[in-house]
């Protein structure tokens, strides 16, 4: 698009979702100010999504948008930060045009507004290639209280919240892979839930923490080799949701069918070490030992989890 269309949809979709934030500017700037708030350290985390690979071909772009805020906000959440604002990189394809645009905006500004977040400056560009969005998201942590992946200890025990394995069975929902007859495991691929509200928990509690978004093994995996100890997970102790419960009970190996929610991504919880007991929201799934590296035991067997998780390269 030419520029003077590309501010005017600019001021248009994006500046209302600034919430009149000083540092903004109104987007009429090509940078912004980040105030300073004595005894807090900002983190920041960056994601990014592409259709395709992290969404199917043809999704709601409303839908989209909300997604690509909550993948972020869920990098904040396992740092134990309380959210603040963000930065949007969006390359529009051919074809996404002014109506499509409009509902990722749309998307975009209900879920900054449901979560805090206040949209501080960004770009937009076309590409001929697939349609590619990237957030960075700010938050506010209290000085030297962001939770790191480094940090479990031997004998600290290993926790997650939430279910696992709905996220990996909700892509396959949408691919008409598995049943979903009320929509609830789709929903829970298409739009995770951020676990914020675990940040004080994880402030006093966690000594390392990572969110599930790769898989729970891979994830855990992070920590173990940030942390320099061994990681030992017990998968039959997972967490699972009626409907994950329901498609386990059918399969026919249960160990790989364990193996495939455990390393399946998409769940956006929060994998975290801690001594002591589970606190509420969280599940004990495991133990810290000396050592290295992530072994994942089904009846007290070791299993073959691979790579246990999804990456890129």
């Amino acid at each position: 698009m030419s520029g003077a269309d590309e501010f005017g949809e600019i001021a248009r979709l994006f500046r209302p979702l600034t919430g009149g934030a000083a540092g903004a500017f109104d987007l009429l700037d090509d940078a912004a100010v980040i105030p300073s708030r004595p005894g807090y350290d900002l983190v920041v985390a960056k994601d990014a999504i592409v259709e395709g690979v992290h969404f199917p071909a043809g999704e709601a772009p409303g839908l989209v948008a909300r997604k690509l805020v909550r993948v972020n906000l869920s990098d904040l959440a396992a740092k134990a930060a309380a959210p603040f604002g963000c930065f949007l990189a969006v390359a529009w394809p051919a074809g996404f045009g002014p109506a499509e645009r409009a509902a990722f905006a749309a998307g975009l500004g209900e879920d900054l507004r449901a979560f805090g977040m206040n949209l501080l400056g960004g770009d937009t560009v076309s590409t001929p290639g697939p349609f590619t969005a990237s957030l960075t998201a700010m938050g506010w942590v209290p000085e030297g209280r962001m939770v790191r992946r480094a940090g479990a200890r031997p004998g600290d025990i290993v926790a997650v919240s939430g279910t696992i394995g709905d996220g990996a069975l909700g892509l396959a929902a949408v691919r008409g892979e598995v049943g979903d007859p009320d929509g609830s495991l789709a929903g829970r691929f298409r739009l995770p839930t951020p676990r914020l509200e675990h940040r004080e928990i994880l402030r006093a509690a966690a000594s390392a923490a990572a969110d599930v978004s790769d898989g729970l093994v891979a994830d855990a995996g992070h920590i173990a080799r940030a942390s320099g100890v061994r990681l030992i997970l017990d998968i039959e102790r997972l967490p699972l949701s009626e409907p994950a419960r329901r498609w386990l009970a059918a399969q026919p190996d249960r160990a790989a069918a364990l193996v495939r929610l455990a390393t399946g991504g998409d769940d956006y919880e929060v994998v975290c070490t801690m001594a002591g007991d589970a606190p509420p929201g969280f599940t004990a799934i495991g133990a810290v030992s000396a050592g290295e590296g992530i072994e994942a035991r089904l009846q007290g067997r070791a299993l073959d989890i691979a790579q246990g998780g999804w990456r890129h390269l």
